[in-house]
């Protein structure tokens, strides 16, 4: 059975996001498929879905595969779906049954680079594991384990007990699950609203979706916080309550960034960067697909930003025995092998003063950019990790991580992540989209001293010339579409440049003026001569000639 519905037509090159159903008989996999694809309707999204019926007697089950897209699709565009699942190519296996999911993962529908598996833990015996003359049943924690190995993320649920409970079929009961996993590119209440459109069994199906959305939801909060190094100290009792209440496509990002934060810094970092997000997540209107795209990009890039690299922590993350270890098992090293570890380091001003107190950093930056310095700063610096003193110089430095919050530039990125979370609260109320691109930007801050340095340079030329007129027009008046094109293209240049120039390339195009091109000193550096007989010579010299 084939039922192909469009509501729009998608872009070229939009990757379908493509969900597979294996459900028994009688367990209204049908119903389910078509909560599915109401939903997908609604929101405007092209969307097709099929089915491929099992055989009786527990020796098969019905397959449901539906293809649809994450946001609707420019005009003219024709969508391409798939009739059949391709294994490795599907994004969320949902199984109605324990065993139903190891098929899944038999046929190679489960992939640990794409695919979330969502099971039932509960089992119905099949007609093979019944005919043994002894105990033939399969054994349940093969499953589990098989299942954690092959599947990109893996959430296990009581999908019959919460059904039993609440009086519903294990329909909703999945389809709770699906959407607090956080995939679905539509929110909660689109979701119930499609089950009360069905008509029968409201209630109960309204209750059953409802407790299994909390089950997974939490479930997804807690393993994110478990997959992180910090762990130990990101506890998922204290964390998991605080990051339920944002909006379910911000979970995944929200725990990792907690969890991150408190090892970059400590809980109360973590809790402001939580804080942030609840204030962003009240701007955002709750029914746009683009505001709760926006929400989870500005999840994630502002967990990667505070917790920024600066000198403090790249001693920290050079000096953690798993980095030892992991250096060890590179090398191939046995027990009795003796590994030496030797650090190359160039410490430059900018990156000392930006780990010191803030009037201190300032006197040095200024002092630099005359021509100043520090002695050793600059210079290559060959550091032994394995050697005590190496070890113990770089722990000294990462042990000034209480310190941080006086340093020069936490005070400065903290300004500047001021200005960014303003942006994002005036753009999502009215333009979610403008608000999207908006929440990409800080992806241009990245890596550490000359690289974060250039990446910063592209951001605040952005930022001045695109995002600050945006946000100083009035919102009647804002012409998102031309701005949202400009953001989108700056960032890419910038990212394709390094230098910049082509980022400035882009920027006129848009009718703003470019910056001169950045001077670059020629430094000659005095090159030793050689001596007699030392078999060496200058350049140029005749090497037929006698000095």
């Amino acid at each position: 059975m084939s039922a192909s519905v469009s509501s729009s037509v998608p872009a070229a090159g939009d990757a379908p996001f493509c969900i597979l159903i294996a459900a028994l008989g009688g367990e209204g996999g049908g119903v389910l498929a078509d909560w599915i694809v109401g939903c997908a309707l609604a929101q405007g999204l092209p969307v097709q879905a099929t089915s491929v019926p099992g055989v009786a007697q527990r020796t098969g089950a019905t397959s449901y595969y539906i293809e649809t897209l994450r946001a609707p699709a420019a005009p003219g565009s024709q969508p391409v779906f798939a009739l059949n699942p391709m294994p490795g190519r599907v994004d969320v296996v949902l199984a109605s049954e324990l065993l139903e999911s190891a098929r899944m993962i038999e046929r190679g529908f489960v992939s640990p680079a794409r695919t979330t598996l969502i099971a039932a833990r509960h089992r119905v015996y099949t007609t093979a594991e019944k005919m043994q003359m002894g105990d033939g049943r399969f054994h349940d924690a093969r499953i589990h384990e098989a299942a954690a190995q092959f599947a990109r993320r893996y959430l296990s649920l009581d999908m019959e007990g919460i059904a039993t409970r609440h009086g519903t079929v294990i329909s909703a009961v999945m389809f709770g699950a699906l959407a607090g996993s956080g995939l679905l590119p539509w929110s909660r209440a689109v979701c119930e609203e499609a089950i009360r459109r069905g008509g029968l069994g409201v209630d109960a199906s309204l209750a059953g979706f409802g407790a299994a959305f909390d089950a997974a939801a939490g479930a997804t909060i807690e393993s994110a916080l478990a997959e992180t190094p910090a762990a130990a100290r990101a506890a998922p009792e204290v964390w998991a309550p605080l990051i339920a209440t944002l909006p379910e496509s911000m979970h995944a990002f929200a725990a990792h960034g907690v969890a991150r934060l408190i090892d970059w810094q400590d809980a109360p970092w973590a809790r402001e960067y939580v804080d942030r997000l609840v204030a962003l997540a009240a701007a955002a209107p709750a029914e746009s697909a683009a505001a709760r795209d926006s929400l989870a990009e500005a999840a994630r890039q502002l967990a990667l930003w505070m917790s920024y690299e600066d000198a403090i922590r790249v001693a920290d993350l050079k000096t953690r025995p798993e980095r030892f270890a992991r250096i060890r098992a590179e090398a191939q090293a046995g027990d009795d092998d003796i590994v030496r570890i030797v650090d190359y380091l160039k410490p430059g001003s900018e990156e000392i003063a930006q780990i010191l107190p803030r009037a201190l950093g300032k006197r040095l930056r200024a002092r630099a950019s005359r021509g100043g310095g520090l002695p050793l700063l600059g210079r290559g610096l060959h550091m032994s990790t394995s050697h005590v003193r190496g070890y113990l110089a770089l722990r000294l430095l990462a042990a000034l991580r209480p310190l941080r919050r006086r340093s020069l530039r936490f005070h400065e990125e903290r300004e500047a992540m001021g200005r960014w979370l303003d942006a994002l609260g005036k753009a999502l109320p009215d333009a979610p989209e403008l608000a999207l691109q908006i929440a990409g930007l800080p992806r241009l801050l990245k890596g550490y001293g000359d690289t974060w340095a250039r990446g910063r340079a592209s951001y605040d030329r952005i930022f001045a010339t695109l995002v600050s007129p945006a946000m100083a027009e009035p919102a009647a008046g804002r012409d998102v579409r031309d701005r949202v094109g400009q953001i989108r293209d700056a960032v890419s240049a910038a990212l394709a440049d390094p230098e910049g120039r082509r980022l400035e390339d882009t920027l006129a195009r848009a009718g703003i003026e470019p910056l001169p091109p950045r001077s670059k000193p020629i430094v000659w550096m005095r090159k030793p001569r050689s001596g007699p007989g030392d078999g060496k010579r200058e350049i140029g010299e005749n090497p037929g000639t006698a000095p």
